[in-house]
């Protein structure tokens, strides 16, 4: 995947200078930390009081919290856009979706300006450190989406050169989103190292059903989030605490047209859309139930190997995108950064998730009934749960004793996940899948 870290640099200068640097480069009189996701599970040593920082790239833990990277079933892509094979194939609508990402609306959209390093200077305490965190987790995010749409642009590009070269424009989009989360990295002294994590980072395997499914709400589910942060934010721009939210109201639109190719994806394999199990697979995505979620549990110091539980969450979880159940419980360990922008974190969520599961309606043969309001009242009895599994995590006892002490907190998480999931659904979904007419949800 060198090629791909190098792709990446053409569109971002700053990213390729990652690949390499051993030593730290100064800038302007400021130390610049290049740091690469470990995959060791040790912790490193904390710094003694008075001892001064080694020069050189800091090494940042991979815990249960960070995002993973992405393999499918390349072959099973192949026969699926071969049209000579699927006859359900709907050239015309690709044709169109392709005229689109050609249009490249925002090539000239992600340019900074000095307003960014200013911002960052004055960001200070818990809110700087999870803002780092949310710079860092959205770069990996995004370069791991870079990484999967070039290769399948790559593997497709004989099969069905359309599907192909959509699948790389996209690739372009998500190397500029996480070219220009790196570059706001900077502002903080820091930068990922792409081209350690591309070669590094461990890959996950999914059945291409399971990419478009989680893909589709993985898109739609960011625009929902970009766009309301982006609206409050214009509505209370005291809150504006870094430039960066100034971009997601075009930067969304990118999210927006990936989660439609996906849709056209699902629409041109209508065997993932039509049965029973479709209905069950379309619920289960929606709810993510998902490995994030054991993630979200532990906080950000928990490794794999730490919990007992692993085995029991896995069976329940088989994607590690941001949806529903792990978007929740997951900001709300992160509360500072919602609250620093000015937003109820609990609000803003629910929000998000009633317009993504409305918009994700119009495709999925089914989806949860997320308006009822017991489905907010399980949510909120998860996030106690988790509170309290959490506390164990970070209490002094002795690994056996946190698992035994975890056992009834996990048991009652499951029960509730289980009981969200048999929530009566609402049926949805188009039958006849209707002439394809793109249209910008804003």
């Amino acid at each position: 995947m060198a090629s791909s870290a190098m792709e990446l640099s053409l569109l971002n200068p700053a990213a390729m200078r990652g690949l390499s640097a051993a030593k730290p480069r100064v800038v302007s009189s400021r130390r610049i930390v290049r740091f690469r996701v470990a995959s060791s599970a040790a912790a490193p040593p904390a710094a003694k009081p008075g001892t001064p920082k080694k020069r050189g790239k800091t090494e940042i833990q991979e815990t249960l919290l960070t995002p993973r990277f992405y393999t499918t079933d390349f072959d099973e892509m192949e026969r699926l856009f071969n049209a000579e094979i699927n006859k359900q194939l709907n050239q015309e609508e690709f044709d169109a979706l392709l005229q689109e990402f050609k249009t490249d609306y925002n090539q000239t959209h992600f340019v900074r300006n000095p307003e960014f390093k200013a911002a960052a200077d004055k960001m200070e305490g818990p809110l700087r450190q999870i803002f780092v965190e949310f710079l860092e987790r959205s770069c990996t995010a995004e370069f791991s989406g870079f990484l999967l749409y070039k290769e399948l642009g790559r593997r497709l590009k004989k099969t069905n050169p359309v599907v192909a070269e959509i699948f790389s424009l996209m690739s372009r989009d998500e190397a500029r989103h996480a070219g220009f989360l790196n570059k706001g990295l900077s502002d903080f002294n820091l930068a990922l190292d792409l081209g350690f994590l591309t070669k590094a980072r461990k890959y996950t395997f999914f059945k291409p059903k399971f990419i478009f499914y989680a893909t589709y709400l993985s898109e739609k589910i960011g625009y929902w989030r970009y766009i309301t942060i982006f609206r409050h934010l214009k509505a209370n721009p005291e809150y504006q605490v870094y430039p960066i939210f100034k971009y997601f109201e075009n930067w969304c639109q990118d999210e927006n047209r990936h989660g439609d190719f996906f849709s056209a994806l699902l629409k041109a394999q209508p065997q993932f859309l039509n049965d029973w199990k479709a209905k069950l697979w379309s619920r289960f995505f929606c709810l993510s139930v998902i490995s994030e979620l054991f993630r979200c549990l532990h906080g950000p110091t928990v490794h794999t190997e730490d919990c007992y539980c692993a085995p029991l969450l896995t069976v329940f979880v088989c994607d590690p995108l941001q949806v529903y159940v792990t978007m929740y419980l997951n900001d709300c360990q992160r509360t500072t950064f919602y609250e620093g922008i000015g937003l109820d974190t609990k609000e803003f969520d629910m929000h998000v998730i009633i317009e993504t599961n409305r918009t994700t309606a119009r495709i999925f043969p089914a989806v949860l009934d997320v308006e009822n309001p017991e489905f907010k009242r399980k949510l909120d009895r998860m996030v106690e749960i988790n509170k309290k599994i959490i506390a164990i995590g970070e209490s002094d006892d002795i690994p056996l004793v946190k698992n035994l002490k975890r056992i009834p907190h996990v048991a009652a998480l499951v029960s509730e996940i289980i009981a969200a999931y048999l929530m009566p659904p609402i049926e949805s979904g188009s039958v006849d899948f209707a002439e394809f007419e793109p249209q910008l949800v804003y």
